[in-house]
């Protein structure tokens, strides 16, 4: 079963894929949503063209583990693609997402200017890969 990972930035939604059994995230796309409507709409068209069997949405929590406004934020999109998608969605802990993600970008050898349009959809993988390697088996 294919799982769809969310970053939900500030700006940008980055957004993630699994292999279809699961094992594997890989960075899909970022896009500029202009509401939570549009989250929803775009997460749904992306559950069907990918045959998604799962959504899991990045909860940025704080450093000691409480809930702050961006965590609320996106415990409300959360909320919304359960109420939109057949689906289940789930949140993940993101904490430290962002940071892997530029650690494994730097990686590339690509330079800095062409890193920060993938920094959303990398850090989605790196959420997705977290929550898949903790849920296997």
């Amino acid at each position: 079963m294919r799982v769809l990972g969310l970053d939900l930035g500030e700006r940008r939604v980055g957004v993630a894929v699994s292999d279809p059994g699961g094992t594997i995230a890989s960075p899909l796309l970022e896009f500029k949503p202009r509401g939570r409507s549009e989250i929803v709409e775009t997460v749904r068209r992306l559950v069907a063209e990918h045959d998604a069997g799962r959504v899991v949405v990045g909860l940025p929590l704080l450093e000691d583990g409480s809930r702050g406004e961006q965590a609320r934020r996106a415990e409300g999109v959360a909320e919304a693609l359960r109420e939109a998608l057949d689906v289940p969605v789930e949140t993940w802990d993101e904490r430290h997402s962002t940071v892997e993600a530029d650690r494994l970008l730097r990686e590339t050898g690509r330079p800095r200017r062409k890193r920060r349009g993938r920094r959303d959809r990398a850090a989605a993988a790196v959420i997705l890969q977290s929550y898949l390697d903790a849920t296997r088996g």
